[in-house]
């Protein structure tokens, strides 16, 4: 059963998405409007979904939403009347995992989910993966520098500092990057 904050921030029609969600089954488990602290409230019951319910998103909202993406990512559906493209951009971008425009059935609001659920998983395995890649990255981009530091103070060619740092990582028992980072500390205190 899903946790679920739901954030009011229309006043013509609060309740009706509680309703529906209830109807539909599942567990409303804090409502409030959207003068509160979002972040804050989703790190104090930590809901498995936020839903939304808006007439238009203006820029608060929009700004709540990155912050609770960056710090806490959850999934996030918005119910909105907004149909401007630039809008819904705007929200996907800002973190939305679902855009539902107009109308809140209670039959409609399992599949909504699952599609916010699966976009949201999604959205994070492509993060995780963008952040494994940089990181390898920025290392490949330490051992080169430590490699050539050694070619400098060595005299010797890329394969053969390469196979000094090796050895050293395999004589060490460390990955080398860490004897990268030796030579590159080295290097920086003895100012060459």
């Amino acid at each position: 059963m899903l946790r679920i904050l739901l954030i009011n921030d229309t006043a013509r029609k609060v309740g009706r998405l509680k309703a529906a969600l209830v109807e539909a089954g599942f567990e409303v488990i804090d409502e409030s409007g959207l003068t509160i602290d979002l972040p804050a409230r989703v790190e104090a019951i930590r809901p498995d979904v936020v839903l939304i319910d808006t007439e238009s998103p203006g820029r608060d909202v929009m700004e709540q939403v990155v912050l609770v993406s960056r710090d806490q990512p959850r999934p996030i559906v918005m119910f909105t009347d907004e149909h401007d493209p630039k809008v819904m951009r705007q929200a996907i971008q800002a973190g939305v995992s679902a855009y539902i425009v107009e109308g809140i059935q209670a039959d409609r609001l399992q599949p909504i989910l699952d599609v916010a659920m699966a976009r949201f998983e999604s959205d994070q395995a492509l993060r995780a993966q963008i952040s494994a890649r940089d990181q390898q990255l920025a290392e490949r981009k330490r051992i080169e520098l430590a490699k050539g530091l050694l070619m400098k103070m060595k005299n010797c060619n890329e394969e053969e500092a390469y196979t000094l740092m090796r050895r050293q990582a395999m004589s060490r028992q460390q990955k080398l990057l860490q004897v990268a980072e030796q030579i590159i500390a080295m290097h920086d205190m003895l100012g060459h």
